[in-house]
């Protein structure tokens, strides 16, 4: 039972509120509508979790500082993603607290400082420096879930000793989140190393057969390396989320397995 019924049968129960009173607000449990266009699920990280989290593309400056304000009432985290830096300056005005994190174009209401309280790592590789924005926005979205990360950038395919010169990042790594443009090659070869579960981010970066990203979306798809997963394009929002699933997972087995 999550909490928010609970506590709505408690108040029933001690005469607070009246049954048809109840009854209403059961329709609407969970969320809370502010205004016409937008309505916030309080319930996500209870239910899978993660907290909820503000998309900021087609939204107004209003809009997200509206639900920004409604959500930092009831989240311990609250964050924003695909915040460009000319949105974030007018949200900052109305939000003095609101960090900014550019290279992820991520803003959010936590310190700067923290600390993980999920057990593994998370290790995010990219292919290129090209890919830093997609692969910040992995790594931002995983520290402010709680999840501790390891960074290691611009060490693909085209270069191959890079990487295995730093072979033991993946072998240290829980989860590995790998992001690559071009050919998508990378999660391949990395997959082929590992001994973990291996994320692989698509983006958009690479010369015009590259469509995109579909080509290495479709790469990645095709891998002849067993245990990789694959999200959208640009998606390292996504992954992130994936990867702490995956880690939570474990943990919650782990404690089935010892009794607790």
């Amino acid at each position: 039972m999550s909490e928010s019924l609970q506590a709505l049968l408690t108040a029933v129960a001690a005469g607070a509120i009246t049954p048809e009173v109840a009854g209403a607000k059961i329709q609407s449990l969970g969320y809370e509508s502010i205004d016409d266009f937008a309505k916030i699920d309080f319930d996500r990280q209870q239910r899978t979790g993660f907290p909820e989290v503000i998309w900021g593309l087609g939204k107004t400056p209003s809009q997200i500082i509206e639900i920004i304000r409604v959500m930092r009432q009831r989240q311990s985290v609250v964050m924003a993603t695909r915040i460009t830096p000319v949105v974030y300056a007018e949200l900052q005005q109305a939000i003095p607290d609101l960090i900014y994190y550019q290279t992820a174009q991520i803003c959010a209401l936590t310190p700067p400082k923290y600390t993980p309280i999920h057990q593994g790592k998370i290790t995010i590789l990219t292919a290129g420096t090209a890919d830093l924005p997609v692969a910040e926005e992995a790594a931002c979205t995983a520290s402010l879930c709680g999840f501790q990360i390891e960074k290691l950038w611009d060490v693909g395919v085209a270069g191959i000793q890079r990487l295995l010169t730093n072979r033991h990042v993946i072998d240290d790594a829980d989860v590995l989140i790998v992001v690559a443009g071009m050919e998508g090659a990378l999660p391949s070869v990395v997959a082929g190393l590992a001994d973990c579960p291996v994320i692989a981010v698509p983006t958009s970066i690479g010369y015009g057969a590259s469509f995109g990203g579909i080509s290495a979306l479709l790469t990645m798809l095709n891998s002849c390396a067993a245990g990789i997963g694959v999200v959208n394009i640009d998606n390292g929002f996504g992954a992130a989320i994936l990867a702490g699933q995956i880690l939570r997972t474990a943990s919650k087995v782990a404690r089935k397995n010892n009794g607790s």
